[in-house]
């Protein structure tokens, strides 16, 4: 499998490429990522001086589906699930494929956000499917 990683800093208007990541990396690159730092300075900064919540995105690159785990502060995360997905529109009449089916949850613990890049690693994509509805 063949994963890639993007880092958002709360200070910086772009993201951060991160590029290829081996999967055996890429825990290693979460708990490394200064995230407590990160958001104690997002306490004093002022609004405009911040673009998002830190949050690290890895994306399978075979099948195209990934996670975006984003720290909100010391207890909270949000993780984003993204994968292609046949939806239903128009009163389920019409079945569309959206390569960009994303769903998210909120309220979650930094365990939480492992599971679900472990998940990610391994290709569990029930246990993301039944986590993040």
């Amino acid at each position: 499998m063949n994963f890639r990683a993007s880092f958002c800093d709360p200070f910086k208007p772009d993201v951060i490429e991160i590029g290829t990541i081996e999967k055996e990396k890429i825990l290693e690159t979460f708990e490394k990522m200064p995230w407590d730092e990160l958001l104690k300075k997002m306490e004093t900064a002022k609004e405009n001086e911040i673009f998002y919540s830190p949050s690290l995105e890895v994306e399978n690159k075979d099948n195209k589906n990934g996670i975006v785990v984003s720290a909100v502060d010391g207890e909270e995360w949000y993780i984003f699930f993204k994968r292609p997905k046949m939806v239903k529109k128009l009163f389920g009449l019409i079945e569309k494929m959206d390569e960009n089916y994303t769903t998210e949850i909120t309220g979650q613990t930094e365990k939480d956000a492992k599971d679900c890049l472990i998940a990610l690693i391994n290709n569990d994509l029930n246990f993301l499917e039944a986590k993040i509805k």
